[in-house]
């Protein structure tokens, strides 16, 4: 639903109308299938395909659609960013009410999570209140160095799929507990690919992300890091179900593929290559969803 698919973008103009078109997309929808698929990671690995079709339906509502939604436009109302940004290329002036629309996604998000299970409502509003910190002056966390990955390796890797283990009621596994862990690191190896071909920008800004304070050499060295720490704890995720760690080599094998000739060539490369390579690395991150899928299922 960028600029550069049309005719998608103008079928939901005609939809929802012109003033409204702004609002949508700054939710950034093309991000809702990631965060879905990374939700229901962890749903499916509580229950299998044995879910009720309501609860999963309203878990997925107020944690995709309202929270993560409102968090991402929140944090466009703030940053009015100009140049690409991440699902959302040539993104549209943030309109006016950007902000008042966001908080009610937010609220909105906060209230209906108390019809589900008190696991799931409290790491839900435990991500509201993340959201906040992260995007909203003074404490705009994003824009200090180390609180901008704390924050994303705590919200999306590892919250994100233990909420979807707990939209099924069930008690945490340990496994689950492990696999959480290893995505919070492996959202370590993403965060920086999300934010160097912004440097630029976020530097006019007076942001000081990790990338412009560590440089981008090291901050992919950094992600090259952080992708073997989390496997580790994924290989003590399968150890502690009694599953084949052999298959887990296929998305460390996709991690390295995207960071090995990156790490080699970043200096050559352009925005538009850095934005690609992030992008890859979002490929790479189905991969290990997909391998832990099919190694823990229930």
């Amino acid at each position: 639903m960028t600029g550069g698919t049309f005719p998608v973008r103008r079928f939901f103009e005609r939809l929802i109308g012109p003033r409204a078109m702004p609002y949508l997309l700054h939710l950034r929808p093309l991000e809702w299938p990631i965060m879905s698929a990374h939700f229901l990671l962890g749903t499916l690995l509580a229950a299998g395909w044995g879910l009720r079709a309501k609860p999963s339906f309203l878990g997925w509502l107020v944690f995709v659609a309202l929270m993560n939604g409102g968090t991402l436009a929140i944090n466009s109302a703030f940053d009015k960013d100009e140049g690409d940004i991440g699902y959302l290329k040539a993104p549209p002036k943030p309109p006016d009410h950007l902000l008042a629309f966001s908080l009610v996604l937010l609220g909105a998000s906060s209230l209906l999570g108390f019809l589900l299970p008190r696991p799931f409502t409290y790491i839900n509003l435990a991500c509201v209140v993340m959201s906040l910190l992260y995007s909203v002056p003074p404490p705009r966390l994003k824009a200090r160095a180390g609180w901008d990955l704390i924050i994303n390796c705590l919200g999306f890797g590892l919250l994100t799929p233990l909420a979807g283990w707990a939209l099924t009621g069930l008690p945490f596994s340990r496994a689950i507990l492990l696999a959480g862990v290893g995505f919070a690191f492996l959202f370590g190896t993403l965060y920086p690919m999300t934010q160097i071909y912004q440097v630029a920008e976020d530097s006019r800004r007076g942001d000081r992300t990790l990338v412009i304070q560590v440089g981008v050499g090291r901050s992919l060295w950094f992600a090259l890091v952080v992708a073997l720490v989390a496997h580790a704890c994924f290989f003590a995720a399968l150890v502690s179900q009694g599953r084949p760690v052999l298959f887990l080599l296929p998305s460390l094998l996709a991690w390295l593929a995207v960071l090995i000739p990156w790490i080699r060539q970043w200096r050559n490369w352009t925005d538009q290559r850095h934005e690609a390579g992030m992008y890859w690395g979002l490929a790479a991150w189905a991969v290990t969803d997909l391998s832990l899928l099919a190694l823990l299922w229930p």
